[in-house]
């Protein structure tokens, strides 16, 4: 079943319940889903759509903008429209597009591209530390957490979702897992250190907390 709604021909599904009410709702494939008694003839259905068309819309609009902002790949703080190609070979950045040949070779990317610029950006800071031990370098998702650094063992771990965030928030992350080395908590002595190698720090985690 189709419906159209202003310029657009949306599909719809009726789902029958035990409901007083009739409730409508777009599901993640833009699909209208309409909730409502078996008793419920069609006729009425389209009536209420009719009298509820503005609401309709503006929950289709609202759908759309979600599916376009979903659709954009966020790379070292820029913003690319992902274009997944069958005869592309390898990862190419045009302009403002991504393409990519598929969800696996994105993912492989990632992953390659987490360790190449953690691991320079690591190389990089080190310069501005002395006395840090050597430590090994783990990547993965974290909810919580943009980096970790287990002291005792030697492991700084960081959020791979920091691919998705620029250099410089990259570097003060970085930057404060080393600071753990020297200071293992937050006291006044360790946000010294961190101030000393990047002095907008404050505004670093508010941009992370934010972004």
């Amino acid at each position: 079943m189709e419906i159209q709604l202003g310029e657009y021909n949306v599909k719809c599904e009726i789902i029958h319940k035990n409901n007083k009410n009739i409730y409508f709702r777009f599901n993640e494939d833009g699909i209208l889903s309409i909730t409502c008694n078996r008793f419920v003839s069609s006729r009425e259905i389209e009536k209420l759509i009719k009298k509820n068309e503005k609401s309709l819309l503006r929950l289709y609009a609202n759908y759309l903008h979600k599916q376009e902002i979903d659709s954009k790949y966020h790379y070292l703080g820029d913003s690319y429209t992902i274009i997944f190609d069958e005869n592309v070979k390898k990862i190419n950045i045009i302009d403002d597009n991504l393409y990519a040949k598929d969800e696996k070779m994105l993912a492989k990317w990632e992953k390659n591209e987490c360790i190449r610029i953690f691991q320079e950006r690591i190389n990089a800071i080190l310069n501005n530390f002395t006395n840090i031990p050597n430590f090994s370098l783990r990547i993965r998702k974290m909810k919580t957490r943009w980096g970790v650094n287990n002291v005792t063992k030697r492991i700084i771990t960081l959020n791979s979702e920091l691919l998705k965030k620029d250099v410089t928030l990259i570097d003060y992350v970085i930057i404060h897992e080393l600071c753990h080395f020297y200071y293992a908590n937050h006291s006044s002595n360790f946000w010294t250190e961190v101030e000393k190698r990047y002095p907008y720090y404050k505004l670093a985690r508010k941009r992370l907390r934010v972004e």
